[in-house]
């Protein structure tokens, strides 16, 4: 009997799927020439003020940090998302260079347009991704991760979503590794993720931990996403019991789980902002 190949997502972006993601719950807004769209530094006020992410289709925004360009977005690209992802203050502001029309998600909008559109997470992953690799590529050459710093552990499953998603996966039992053991290794081929059900990980960068995990939190997903190798290292802090997650129950996940989605989404979106403000 013949095994089937496991399916591979579309990754690449696709202005296409994203003015259809962003059609099925944006609304559209129009900015004039000079007209500030986002401050640095800007966060959400409840009841008062959401963010936003935007999808331009006509005109030219130029990003800046600390007063400085620091880029220009083009009609058919995304800008704005990861404070929107990541629930966090803006780490760079958008002014409009010439007359521009959006079409804007906040929040909620963004929720809805996953659960009709959900194809577009990986495309959006697969962004976040690309960053996350370059950004990891400077800070190695700038040496900007060279010093250790205290942690909070990062949780991306609360205990009902990760009793939810062992239960999803029952055909998959836990897996265990011993105090010191590695869990995978910078370079290798991503060929899982993994949810920490019990005890803690320490993810690393050349040497450097840059983030501890411990129950609900997940890590492999880059690698797993995009099929290539691994952006860093993972060993056992203590005694732990992990869920492997391969890439076609990823891909079937993704599909019928709008939740589980958003919730990798704005792991990798802080994950990019953090190391983004380090580079900064």
């Amino acid at each position: 009997m013949a095994t089937k190949t496991p399916q591979k997502a579309e990754v690449a972006y696709d202005p296409a799927v994203a003015l259809d993601f962003f059609k099925s719950a944006g609304k559209p807004e129009t900015f004039a020439e000079g007209a500030k769209i986002f401050s640095e530094s800007e966060r959400a006020i409840p009841l008062l003020r959401k963010s936003k992410m935007y999808l331009l289709l006509k005109g030219e925004v130029e990003l800046r940090a600390k007063k400085q360009p620091i880029g220009t977005v083009k009609p058919g690209e995304v800008f704005g998302e990861i404070a929107v992802m990541a629930h966090a203050p803006r780490s760079a502001g958008a002014v409009a260079k010439s007359e521009c029309r959006v079409i804007a998600l906040d929040p909620e909008e963004f929720e809805a347009a996953l659960a009709h559109k959900p194809g577009f997470a990986l495309m959006l992953m697969s962004m976040l991704i690309r960053r996350l690799r370059e950004t990891i590529a400077q800070l190695s050459v700038s040496g900007a991760l060279a010093h250790d710093e205290d942690f909070d552990e990062a949780i991306v499953f609360d205990k009902k979503q990760l009793e939810q998603l062992v239960a999803g996966l029952a055909d998959d039992p836990p897996i265990f590794f011993r105090q010191g053991a590695q869990i995978i290794a910078k370079g290798q081929t991503g060929i899982r993720m993994y949810a920490v059900i019990e005890g803690e990980v320490a993810v690393s960068i050349d040497g450097r931990i840059v983030e501890l995990l411990g129950p609900g939190g997940v890590f492999g997903e880059a690698a797993l996403v995009t099929e290539s190798a691994r952006l860093a290292s993972a060993t056992a802090q203590t005694d732990c019991e992990l869920l492997a997650i391969g890439r076609p129950a990823f891909l079937q996940l993704v599909k019928i789980s709008p939740q589980f989605a958003s919730t990798l989404l704005s792991a990798l979106a802080a994950r990019l902002r953090f190391l983004t403000t380090h580079l900064n």
